[in-house]
């Protein structure tokens, strides 16, 4: 029986295509590594401001490997599971690698673009706490290329029915994009939902509907023996 459920699941790992399988991989080696030495990945890997100290310039890209917890990881590689192995498939793995790594490096840079607001108007009402906010708070996560995953798909596949599991709600993949973008925006703006780095989810959704709207423009999306 072990090697049977062993088997089944090699089977249903080498199904997923390999840019998507690889990173999962890589999520899931580096949150292992976390968990050995928390304080080391975190100072070293996550993201942090680029005035700040602690910012070293592999951060831009290690970041996207880096997950606040159990729960975090679990969601992002999931989403990614779900939606970036349809869209590894239709568009190709070396499309698909590029859309991944262009989706969440639009995250950071709308993401310090907005931190770079913050930390101005910090210095300029003589706010120490929030400068220290901008320039000490590390950002972890593969949430912003997920986002751009997420619209990604449903510029493939507009009309796809996708439900909730909570609450249970049935709609196309269009409209949940736009209501996700929405709640994204609107919470980024008020400053609600502190802790999350909103405007990062809404520049991978950004530069991912770009570079989706460029390729489909272009008449490239299927071209798969090009990187772009």
């Amino acid at each position: 029986m072990g090697y049977l459920d062993d088997s089944r699941f090699g089977s249903f790992w080498y199904r997923i295509p390999q840019v998507t399988r690889n990173v999962v991989a890589i999520n899931i080696l580096f949150f292992i590594a976390t968990l050995i030495n928390e304080d080391f990945m975190y100072r070293v890997f996550s993201l942090y401001y680029f005035k700040s100290p602690f910012f070293h310039s592999w951060q831009i890209l290690t970041h996207m490997f880096m997950h606040g917890g159990f729960w975090h990881l679990f969601f992002n590689m999931y989403t990614l599971l779900m939606f970036g192995t349809a869209l590894e498939n239709a568009i190709g793995s070396r499309k698909f690698l590029v859309f991944y790594f262009i989706a969440g490096l639009g995250a950071v840079a709308l993401h310090m673009g907005v931190q770079g607001i913050q930390l101005s108007a910090a210095l300029s009402a003589d706010n120490l706490s929030g400068v220290q906010s901008v320039l000490y708070t590390p950002t972890v996560g593969a949430s912003g290329a997920i986002y751009g995953i997420l619209i990604g798909y449903a510029m493939m596949y507009p009309d796809s029915v996708l439900t909730l599991l909570f609450p249970p709600i049935s709609l196309k993949a269009k409209w949940f994009v736009l209501i996700f973008a929405a709640i994204e925006l609107l919470t980024g703006v008020t400053g609600t939902m502190e802790g999350i780095a909103h405007f990062a989810h809404l520049g991978g959704m950004l530069f991912g509907w770009l570079l989706m709207l460029w390729w489909k423009k272009t008449g490239r999306i299927y071209e798969r023996d090009n990187w772009i």
